[in-house]
């Protein structure tokens, strides 16, 4: 019960239902490659908060899988160059597929899992990080909503 309610959580952020009524996947359908890197000052652009919200989420799919945790905060900005708006709409569908990936294994965990250790003890537990996860994205959606804003202003 609670793998399902903590990916219930994490899908609501990235394709809705939740109860700010806002989701990456609806603040993006309409946003073309030309205003996802649309630089506003020193902000980060609608791409790089993209790609760095999914960047966590692709990393720990791979501890999912079994492979070692190599995510790096210092790489989580770099987002690839997008040649044309179908690279971008093609970004978009990998992001998708990725974070469903990521919701299925969540639902499939046992109990257990939610307080053991998150691949070290240093990290804290499963909990603490799958649900940081899911904050983190609700905090980088915040600043999406608010570009795309000025980009279209």
């Amino acid at each position: 019960m609670l793998s399902q309610q903590i990916a219930k959580n994490f899908r609501e952020v990235w394709f809705g239902g939740n109860w700010t009524a806002s989701n990456f996947r609806d603040q993006l359908k309409d946003v073309t490659l030309a205003e996802a890197t649309q630089q506003i000052g020193a902000l980060n652009t609608i791409a790089t908060l993209t790609f760095h919200s999914a960047y966590y989420v692709h990393g720990v799919n791979d501890v999912f899988e079994g492979k070692p945790l190599t995510i790096s905060d210092k790489f989580a900005f770099t987002h690839p160059e997008f040649a044309d708006e179908a690279a971008w709409q093609q970004f978009l569908a990998d992001t998708w597929t990725g974070v469903e990936t990521f919701a299925k294994k969540l639902e499939a965990q046992p109990d257990e899992f939610w307080f053991a250790d998150f691949t070290k003890a240093e990290y804290g537990n499963n909990y603490r990080n799958i649900v940081g996860i899911t904050e983190h994205a609700h905090y980088h959606l915040g600043q999406i909503s608010l570009l795309k804003k000025l980009v279209r202003a």
